[in-house]
């Protein structure tokens, strides 16, 4: 995304003057502190007065508080430059973000506030997104990117399934796993799109030889392939079929990765990572389809893609997004580097915590932290880019930035 131009002066709170700076901020810090809290409730040691159950509460807050936060943070961000009118600042942002947190705490004390309240408070986020959205499309006419309303209702309608399943049924199974396939999906388009671009530019402002393949029709087979195999899990994560159509997508899509030349990325960890990060959604495809044969718990293919694909991606996104809209060089710093370490590592051992056999839990717990570091760390390193004016924050950040 490139730098948005101001058409009017902005006098307000730097954290409010775009999408980005609120959202990636508040996510961040949000995503490390929910797993914090969530081992605790795991294990009987500390409780919410949610009425949601443990898993559900952790499933709902990292798909619909933290990914919600950030999609929200990139859309705000990027639809000015799609359709050339101002981005959304001051009181409009800050209505939002205050509806993201309301539905945060609504959450938490469901069980207090009742459910269909809570259900409400916390939808009503996603719902003003896909009206924000659509308003801001259609009154530039970029008509062709309409669809990103229809990923945003889907996933508001995928939040308030959640509610209502986990009420009905006592734990929401269908509606989790069609969110995590439609961000799965999102993240085959969007990444689709960002990892082979920015992969060619930096390539060939530095070196020669073999670049990423453009997009073709290969790329649409392998997204439909993926398409169809996300649909058949969330209806059926079990059996031969289910274990096929995974399989065929983890395939495809690590054949897609295999075009875009990431072996020749190391030396740039800014680029380097978002291979890493879209590496994770063959892995959980594959992950996947040798749970729907009972080989391994499905809570490996689960956290490949959300802990790994979702994880590392997202984190990818913002902290590129946030030096580029800053002002600062796109340049991985060495705290950078070991946030990215760090995450990495968080989903390696939650993978291996969901097939060992032995000291699952140790390993869970390790993860864990990691992840937290990942991610507070992400937060406490950029809250200067994301909070200060682009001079002060130079200067509070310096190299670190």
């Amino acid at each position: 995304m490139a730098q948005i131009p101001r058409l009017r002066p902005y006098g307000g709170p730097a954290l409010f003057s775009y999408g980005f700076r609120p959202f990636f901020l508040l996510g961040s810090l949000y995503a490390g502190l929910e797993v914090l809290a969530w081992l605790p409730m795991f294990s009987g040691e500390f409780a919410l007065a949610t009425d949601f159950a443990p898993v559900d509460w952790h499933v709902h807050e990292m798909l619909f508080g933290y990914v919600a936060a950030v999609i929200a943070g990139f859309l705000l961000t990027a639809i000015p430059n799609w359709t050339g009118r101002l981005p959304l600042e001051g009181a409009p942002l800050i209505v939002l973000v205050a509806t993201w947190l309301a539905g945060r705490i609504a959450v938490a004390l469901s069980a207090e506030l009742g459910w269909q309240l809570a259900a409400v408070v916390d939808v009503a986020f996603l719902a003003m997104m896909a009206v924000a959205i659509a308003r801001e499309i259609v009154a530039g006419k970029n008509w062709r990117n309409l669809k990103i309303v229809a990923v945003v209702t889907l996933l508001a309608a995928a939040n308030a399934a959640f509610h209502l399943e986990a009420h009905v049924e006592g734990r929401a199974i269908y509606a989790a796993r069609f969110a995590i396939a439609l961000v799965i999906f999102l993240i085959m388009v969007v990444g689709g799109r960002i990892v082979p671009s920015f992969t060619r530019n930096w390539l060939m402002r530095r070196q020669a030889g073999r670049l990423p393949r453009p997009s073709d029709r290969f790329d649409t087979g392998c997204m439909m392939i993926g398409a169809l195999a996300l649909l058949v899990w969330t209806v059926q994560p079990e059996g031969p079929l289910t274990a096929a159509a995974l399989a065929a997508a983890a395939l495809a899509n690590a054949m897609r990765l295999g075009r875009w030349a990431g072996e020749r990325t190391a030396a740039d960890r800014l680029v380097l990572i978002l291979h890493v990060g879209f590496a994770f959604v063959p892995v959980g495809f594959a992950l996947a389809g040798l749970a729907a044969l009972e080989l391994v718990s499905a809570s490996a293919g689960i956290h490949a893609w959300t802990v790994g694909a979702i994880g590392i991606m997202t984190l990818a996104v913002m902290s590129r997004a946030s030096l580029g809209h800053t002002g600062r060089p796109l340049v991985a710093s060495p705290l950078l580097q070991g946030i990215y370490a760090a995450a990495t590592f968080a989903v390696l051992t939650r993978i291996a915590a969901a097939v060992s056999p032995d000291g699952g839990i140790a390993l869970l717990h390790v993860a864990a932290l990691a992840w937290a570091i990942a991610f507070v760390g992400f937060s406490a390193l950029y809250a200067p880019l994301l909070c200060l004016p682009e001079r002060a924050a130079a200067g509070a950040t310096g190299k670190a930035a």
